[in-house]
């Protein structure tokens, strides 16, 4: 029976792969009006069902509350028609991005006169594996049809009756635009056999995995693909507040990066404090937090002058909590965040409050996570805070995408040489 079932699914999954790639090449040609068509009725349709999409989404929550999920878990599941107001308006940001296929990144003439052009193309067809967010099947429906991808979607079993009511809307706007409905795919079986059959690549048909979800996802997507990963890990992020910071500022700006929303990967999980204003600084940045009803664990030192707070743990600078938890610690000056951020960081996001600028240059150089802010909070980790329209996720790595994945980062690019006759002496 098991053999079937394997069967079952290596069979639809294989059939998924040939139909994504056969409406990979007509997406590729498609001008920047048929998917902006396609887009902008998208939008409308997920407007037209939000009562079925908020239905939907009220079935995955009760699942997922029985089973005893943690807040943070709820919050990135839970739809409201706020939040389904915001997938559609995010959608029609894409469509208002300009079209990316065709863009000449950089030409050049050669003394010979060849004229060279670099120009950007679509990757093809993309796997996007991602857990518990229902509206990234939209934000990546959406981001890999402007680009002029195909995409095969596998959400995670806990948000399957969301994402797939947010699919649905997807299809019909392809549909009711002319565009290849297999353009925007979502893997109907949530066993986990699919995952496997998506990460061997389908048979040549998945050109680049995009993992977005948990420690365990993103490993096992890296440890088993065999098609390019743009990984996307964990979001240890950091906020060092130097001597030199506004300490209001600084206040502001550590609640927001902690607590305005615990469950997503910018959220802020270590904040580091200069030793040097211990004195002025700490019990007012640590107050604020518990205040917002954040559990602070610190080092003895830290806990020594504050009584109360939970003592930290080595494994604490290295947990992503998703949570309302936060470790803090002092370090002595820039050069022990600097030594604190690069042991421990997962190369995500990390940002520093100071008015010094020799301190600002010093963590902009020395720190090489994919996001560096100054007094900013790490909130702002975020496609559509950068002005993208939306992401697929944050890449961490450092090969081709890294930080926010938006429409330019799910292109490739060819070169186009013109001539007038030249052979090769």
């Amino acid at each position: 029976m098991l053999d079937q079932v394997k069967t079952d699914i290596d069979s639809l999954m294989a059939e998924i792969g040939r139909n994504a790639r056969a409406a990979a090449r007509p997406l590729a040609i498609a001008t920047a009006d048929q998917k902006n068509r396609a887009l902008e009725a998208m939008a409308a349709e997920i407007l037209a069902h939000r009562e079925a999409i908020l239905a939907a989404n009220a079935i995955d929550l009760a699942n997922a509350k029985e089973s005893g999920v943690a807040a943070s878990f709820i919050d990135r599941l839970t739809l409201t028609a706020e939040r389904i107001e915001g997938i559609a308006g995010a959608i029609r940001d894409i469509a208002a991005l300009k079209d990316p296929v065709g863009d000449v990144i950089a030409e050049w003439d050669r003394p010979n006169g060849l004229h060279i052009e670099r120009v950007r193309t679509p990757l093809g067809v993309i796997g996007v594996i991602y857990e518990s967010r229902p509206n990234v099947t939209a934000d990546a429906g959406a981001l890999c049809l402007k680009a002029g991808n195909a995409v095969i979607l596998r959400g995670g079993s806990d948000s399957v009756n969301s994402s797939q009511a947010i699919h649905s809307c997807l299809v019909a706007g392809l549909k009711a635009t002319g565009l290849p409905e297999h353009a925007i795919q979502y893997v109907p079986v949530t066993d986990r056999a699919a995952v496997g059959a998506m990460l061997s690549g389908l048979g040549g048909a998945i050109d680049v995995i995009v993992p977005r979800g948990g420690k365990s996802l993103v490993a096992r997507v890296q440890s088993e693909a065999r098609v390019p990963v743009f990984a996307h890990l964990e979001g240890l992020c950091h906020v060092y507040v130097d001597k030199s910071a506004d300490l209001d500022m600084a206040k502001k700006i550590a609640v927001n990066a902690k607590m305005r929303r615990t469950g997503i990967c910018g959220s802020m999980e270590t904040l580091l404090i200069d030793r040097a204003v211990a004195d002025t600084h700490l019990a007012p940045l640590v107050e604020g937090l518990v205040a917002a009803g954040c559990e602070v664990r610190a080092t003895e030192e830290i806990r020594g002058r504050i009584p109360g707070l939970v003592a930290a743990t080595e494994a604490d600078w290295s947990t992503e909590y998703l949570d309302a938890i936060l470790s803090v610690s002092l370090v002595d000056g820039i050069s022990g965040a600097i030594e604190h951020i690069n042991r421990w960081s997962s190369a995500h996001t990390e940002a520093v409050i100071a008015e010094d600028p020799a301190v600002v240059e010093r963590f902009f150089t020395e720190i090489d996570s994919a996001i560096l802010l100054h007094n900013a909070s790490t909130q702002f980790a975020d496609g559509g805070e950068f002005g993208m329209g939306g992401e697929i996720g944050i890449a961490t790595g450092k090969m081709h995408a890294r930080g926010p994945v938006g429409v330019e980062q799910l292109t490739s690019f060819k070169y186009r040489v013109r001539g007038t006759g030249q052979v090769r002496p």
